[in-house]
């Protein structure tokens, strides 16, 4: 009885478990994404920005490695030599002919007091690569950002064009049934019926190529997330409705200087120029001389070291050996280069070249973040007129399809010309949703360049 209740017990916690481990999954696939959500996820889950935090902790090691060579070296040595034939001991100064043993123990240290301030420019390069990589990894993360925004946009528009699709049907579903009974009634032939309804099966298929594009779009967001599993994946789609293109952008020259201070890759290259220069310090460092200063203690042992003791030559003990031969020394080091086949000359010439790539690249930055964002700016003035002309088509053409339906309905006006009229309506809604969503698009790419969080809250 006991078994029973204990397995019972058991499949009702399994059954428990699962109810909820379902009910968990269903929540999660069934999941809305926000704009945020999609940005902070692709950021951490990105291939590409996972090498440049990789790229990132490597400048930073060599950062520290930069910092860690100010500080003195330390090394050990150790030997255990057997010599066979004639040598010199080098604890005893005397010739041996036999088999000796020898060892030999010793710490050094050597600190370098100065060498052209090279190793100070070494850690001011390292400085700076760092922070260039840190820069060149928020610059991926701005472009990924953009392109998240650029993809969550073609979504909602996707959406709006299904919607737009399902609202024709309707109008149209209700033109069949209102044509159907006349035709019944004898009222209009059935051609008109044939015509409304092949109007209807094309505006049915412009419902599913919408459908496809939205779910296209759906698709590659999530791929672009890396997501597992896209099935259950949606967006939350925030209420632009109210949307209205304002009257005047900031101009390309302000927003310039702006994004000057605002765009990583204007501070990654102005970091590398000076990485160049701090190189070409290093390179120069090679004319001045090197002063260091060296210690050390050791001491050894040898076979060939013996003494009397208790009446017979023996080796003299290892412990009394090295107490005899410990020993200590300091000094400095001096070296002063005359002539290294011009290599010190060939570095300087090689960095100086570097440096003035470097200059280049920087200005190149600049003139590229100039003219994108010229372009950009062009652009969103284009969509702006373009949105506003799309406005007034759709006005004018919803007031000409109205009166259009008018005439429709009481029979003064044939199937082609109603269709043809509330096509071209339909043309220009799409028409106003594109060039809505693309100036959305635009403006927020200004909003970018401005150092903004891209939102469309």
């Amino acid at each position: 009885m006991k078994n029973i209740k204990s397995i019972l017990l058991t499949t009702l916690i399994l059954g428990i478990s699962f109810l909820f481990s379902y009910q968990l999954l269903a929540q999660t696939s069934d999941k809305q994404w926000t704009l945020q959500e999609c940005v902070a996820h692709a950021l951490e889950n990105n291939i590409q920005v996972q090498q440049s935090e990789l790229n990132m902790l490597i400048s930073n090691q060599n950062l520290a490695q930069s910092k860690y060579g100010t500080l003195p070296s330390l090394n050990g040595f150790a030997s255990h030599t057997y010599n066979f034939g004639q040598t010199i001991d080098p604890f005893t100064n005397q010739f041996a002919t036999n088999q000796v043993r020898s060892n030999s123990l010793s710490l050094s240290s050597s600190l370098t007091l100065f060498n052209g301030f090279q190793t100070l420019n070494t850690i001011k390069r390292s400085q700076a690569d760092l922070q260039a990589s840190r820069y060149d990894m928020e610059k991926m993360q701005n472009d990924i950002s953009l392109n998240i925004a650029n993809v969550y946009l073609q979504i909602l528009f996707s959406h709006e064009l299904v919607r737009n699709a399902e609202r024709q049907l309707q109008v149209t579903n209700g033109q069949i049934n209102r044509i159907q009974k006349l035709v019944d009634a004898g009222s209009l032939p059935e051609g008109n019926l044939r015509e409304i309804q092949a109007q209807y099966a094309s505006e049915e298929l412009q419902k599913i190529n919408a459908e496809n594009q939205r779910n296209i779009s759906t698709l590659n967001l999530a791929q672009f997330l890396r997501l597992e599993d896209a099935s259950g994946f949606d967006i939350v789609k925030p209420d632009l409705s109210s949307f209205q293109g304002v009257s005047e952008l900031i101009t390309p020259g302000a927003l310039y200087l702006t994004a000057l201070d605002a765009m990583p890759e204007v501070k990654s290259a102005e970091y590398n120029y000076y990485s160049a220069e701090k190189s070409k310090d290093i390179a120069r460092g090679g004319y001045s001389p090197n002063l260091s200063v060296t210690g050390s203690i050791g001491s050894g042992f040898s076979e060939n070291n013996k003494e009397f003791a208790d009446g017979e030559l023996r080796v003299k003990p290892f412990n009394d050996q090295l107490d005899d031969n410990f020993n200590k020394s300091v000094g400095f080091r001096l070296n002063i280069p005359l002539f290294n086949g011009m290599s010190t000359r060939t570095n300087v010439q090689r960095a100086k070249l570097r440096v003035e790539i470097a200059e280049l690249n920087l200005e190149n930055t600049k003139l590229q973040l100039r003219q994108n964002i010229e372009s950009a700016h062009n652009e969103a003035v284009a969509a702006l007129k373009r949105y506003k002309a799309a406005e007034k088509s759709v006005e004018a053409l919803s007031l000409s399809f109205d009166y259009t339906k008018q005439r429709f309905d009481v029979g003064m006006l044939n199937s082609f010309d109603f269709n043809n009229e509330k096509n071209r309506l339909n043309n220009a809604e799409s028409e106003l949703l594109q060039a809505k969503y693309e100036y959305i698009f635009k403006t927020k790419v200004l909003d970018f360049y401005q150092g903004k969080a891209i939102s469309f809250n």
